[in-house]
Formats: structure tokens, C-alpha cells, sequence
């Protein structure tokens, strides 16, 4: 086999193992691809995707009310507003100082309770697009949706997407370049 014949053999490799992985994961490319495009604007989505952060009345901490009182307000708010049936177990607590604003992100269920620091108000109460889409991002969606333990199906979706991007890079730069090499060694 001639140097000719093995660049075109390469080739016809590489755009099978093109055409395999692409059709194979099509449906998660999709699903990281509108999710990344969304999550990349979700600071300029006008707070549908991500909650605008509001303000509160005092920068100073002294002057806020305790922590626990706090989470109890936003649980407290939550479950009046939204349902009762609704988990109060935390995510995670987001204090913005700079704002005098404390968010409040529960777990299972994407809401996000914002509260003034010094005086406890409700500021807003605004479900997380940004999160649910986060999770479908990175894969997350799968370990919650077969409740699994140690995000297997995480580890497995970023790291089987990730070789196929890593993949699609070199038989993409190969489906490219390999014809004008071809064409080259044609021309000799």
C-alpha cells in the first residue's frame, strides 16, 4: 500500500469514527449544547434563568439578624408561598454583603429565597432555571433521575462526552486537513 492509499485509508477511518460518535451521542451533544448556550447568558436573561439579585437596607453585618433566624424566615416563606410540602434542606446559602441580600437555595426543588439581612423581609422568591439547566450540563440530571450515590452517571456523561469531544477534534481537524494533504501528494 502506497503513501497515497494509507492517507485515503485514514481518512475513510476517521470520517466513519466521525459519523459513528456523532450519531451515537447526538442526543447529549444537543443537550450540552443548548444547555451551555443558555447557562451563558443566564446573567442577561432579564432573572428568567437566574433570579436578579434584589437589595436590602444595611451593607453591615452587625446589623444583620442572625443566620438561623434568617433560614427559618426564608423556610418559613418558602413553604406559605410556594407549598408546604416542599424540603427545606439547603443547598447552599449565598450572602451578598456588598447588597445587603442572604439567598437562600434549596436542594431538591430549584427555589431560591431571598431575604434582606438587617430586617429578615422577603425580598423575592424566584425559582432557579440555572440550576436545572446546570445539571443537565454536567450530567448530574442522571444520578438524581436513577438516585444513585457518588455521581456515577455524572462521571460516566462528562468523562464518555468529553473523549468524544476530545475525539471529534482530531477526526474533525483529520477530515479537514487529510484531503488537502491528499490532494498534495496527488499534485507531486
Amino acid at each position: 500500500m502506497n503513501s497515497r492509499q494509507l492517507q485515503a485509508k485514514i481518512l475513510r477511518t476517521f470520517r466513519k469514527i466521525h459519523r459513528i460518535t456523532g450519531a451515537s451521542l447526538f442526543v447529549f451533544f444537543f443537550l450540552i449544547s443548548i444547555s451551555g448556550i443558555l447557562l451563558g447568558w443566564k446573567n442577561n436573561s432579564n432573572g428568567y434563568i437566574l433570579p436578579k439579585s434584589q437589595i436590602g437596607t444595611s451593607t453591615s453585618l452587625e446589623q444583620w439578624k442572625p443566620m438561623y433566624t434568617l433560614y427559618h424566615k426564608a423556610c418559613n416563606v418558602l413553604r406559605d408561598s410556594i407549598s408546604s410540602d416542599l424540603s427545606i434542606v439547603l443547598d447552599r446559602i449565598d450572602i451578598r454583603k456588598e447588597k445587603g441580600m442572604v439567598k437562600f437555595v434549596f436542594e431538591d426543588h430549584f427555589w431560591e429565597v431571598q431575604l434582606d439581612g438587617a430586617t429578615g423581609n422577603l425580598l423575592q422568591i424566584q425559582k432557579r432555571h440555572s440550576d436545572f439547566l446546570e445539571n443537565i450540563h454536567d450530567g448530574s440530571f442522571l444520578d438524581s433521575w436513577f438516585n444513585t450515590s457518588n455521581n456515577q452517571f455524572k462521571l460516566i456523561y462528562t468523562s464518555l462526552l468529553g473523549s468524544a469531544l476530545f475525539v471529534f477534534t482530531i477526526t474533525g481537524f483529520w477530515l479537514w486537513y487529510g484531503p488537502k494533504k491528499l490532494k498534495r501528494s496527488r499534485n507531486k
